[in-house]
């Protein structure tokens, strides 16, 4: 069936958050940048929303989304929340630069949020403008791509807005605006500033918009509310299973950056590592390391215990433990499911999670960046010494991986499937592009330089990270070595 575009101004909005209590969210317009521009604009995203790629018009996405300019049926608030940032309990969150524009239905009768980031002040601002910078823009518009690309579940971005409107960040900064596009944005925050409040009728009239909107399958269930955390449990460790198994680090677990869809929520300074390494902390404000890669799988076992804590009221406290005590065994299938995929190892033997661990633990120590050395992995041919010393190569002492090598060798052997075809597979999870730190840095300095050519380039790469191509070839190999010194703070 051909799809059916409509132009811009033409959207479908069915906005039903803002027909909740009024003091669960705040109405204010955007504020405008100075000059807006159309940095970039993300085609898939496009589709979703019943927009022709072909025909968008550069100056009416700059007006809509950085200008100002309110498309009709538009009703834009800023929600309320709270949660829990580095284990501490902070009541006064909500969207201090980010409102929700209001919620579009497409041709698929599919309800998106679109959500301005960088739109200006609000009333849970704080001491902050309101303003995102350029720097952090970018960043976000990218790795939503790469998630995506990745298979990775994650919030989405339409467009990339600039100004020459500048705020005080890591000194004077350009600012920009970015349209966020989800299903979903509430947060596992949104619960617990209900139930710390102790506003328990709230709390059931949000409990059952969730369900009503996202989860209307679990309330055929005996206790609805129940069957809703079960879900948003199992989408949130298989989401973080999928951090694991391709080595990024969010920097930022709090609960108010939490999605009760499990997507990646909230880009700040993630990074996906260059170097396999356990205990990699991607923001330098983490000091103590509590969101170092990790920690990931057993914050967000806390994360979740949160959010049980806010059910109290609506759910059985004997279901939710038993349902948090599930977690660990959980997580391990996630993982180490998506670990076989990667391996080639379609089939389930018990001495593959020895075969993975061992894997990383070689990884850690010898300092491998474990996604090139899978992408090389998948054209090992044993009875090929050219595809083993390519393996072998990743490791600072090559030696070090020759009876992991044996050992894995062996285990393919077991596999029913034919070598072309584990090869195939192999490659179809395995990327041969990741956002590297380096990437979007050097997208950002350009930018920076009113230069915004590589910033659609490496949108173009990540959406398709498995194909490799010989434009693209500076990309799969090895970071630079001045990529190590980058620095990422929470602005990032």
């Amino acid at each position: 069936m051909s799809p059916v575009y409509k132009p811009l101004s033409k959207l479908t909005f069915d906005n039903s958050y803002v027909q909740l209590p009024e003091h669960f969210y705040h109405r204010v317009n955007p504020v405008g940048l100075k000059n807006a521009h159309l940095i970039s604009f993300n085609p898939a995203v496009a589709e979703l929303l019943d927009l022709n790629p072909c025909e968008i018009n550069p100056s009416q996405l700059a007006q809509y989304f950085g200008g100002g300019k309110l498309l009709e049926g538009s009703e834009p608030l800023a929600m309320k929340y709270a949660g829990h940032q580095f284990g501490y309990y902070n009541p006064d969150l909500g969207d201090g630069r980010g409102l929700l524009l209001g919620e579009v239905i497409n041709s698929q009768n599919e309800r998106w949020d679109l959500h301005l980031k960088g739109a200006g002040k609000t009333a849970f601002s704080r001491m902050g403008d309101g303003k995102a910078v350029l720097r952090s823009s970018i960043r976000e518009y990218l790795v939503s791509a790469a998630m995506t690309g990745l298979g990775i579940p994650t919030t989405q971005a339409l467009s990339l807005v600039g100004s020459e409107t500048y705020t005080m960040r890591e000194g004077m900064e350009p600012c920009a605006q970015v349209l966020r596009v989800s299903q979903c944005h509430i947060r596992f925050g949104h619960f617990e500033h209900f139930y710390h409040r102790r506003m328990e009728d709230d709390l059931k009239i949000l409990a059952d918009y969730c369900l009503d909107r996202f989860y209307p399958v679990c309330k055929q269930a005996s206790n609805p509310y129940l069957a809703m955390f079960r879900e948003i449990r199992d989408r949130s460790l298989s989401m973080v299973a999928k951090w694991q198994a391709y080595g990024f680090v969010h920097g930022v677990m709090n609960t108010d950056n939490m999605s009760i869809l499990g997507e990646t929520f909230d880009y700040g300074p993630y990074t996906f590592m260059d170097i396999y390494d356990p205990n990699f902390v991607s923001s330098h404000t983490d000091e103590q390391g509590r969101y170092a890669f990790k920690n990931q799988p057993n914050i967000m076992g806390w994360n979740l215990s949160c959010l049980a804590q806010s059910l109290v009221g609506l759910v059985p406290k004997e279901g939710l433990i038993e349902a948090l005590d599930e977690c660990g065994t959980l997580y391990d299938r996630f993982y180490y499911g998506l670990m076989r995929h990667r391996l080639g190892l379609l089939s389930e033997e018990t001495a593959d999670k020895s075969l993975i661990d061992q894997l990383n633990s070689l990884c850690a120590a010898h300092h491998v960046d474990q996604n090139r050395f899978l992408r090389d992995l998948s054209r090992l041919n044993p009875e090929d010494d050219a595809t083993i010393q390519a393996c072998l190569l990743h490791a600072a002492d090559p030696s070090a991986l020759t009876g992991w090598l044996s050992a894995y060798s062996n285990r393919i052997d077991n596999e029913a499937t034919i070598a072309l075809l584990r090869q195939r597979q192999m490659q179809s999870v395995n990327p041969v592009y990741l956002l590297r730190n380096y990437m979007a840095e050097e997208a950002i300095r350009e930018a920076h330089q009113g230069d915004y050519r590589l910033v659609n380039t490496l949108l173009a790469v990540l959406r398709n990270p498995f194909v490799e191509k010989d434009e693209y070839e500076r990309y799969a190999a090895k970071p630079p070595e001045w990529a190590g010194g980058i620095c990422l703070s929470c602005s990032s």
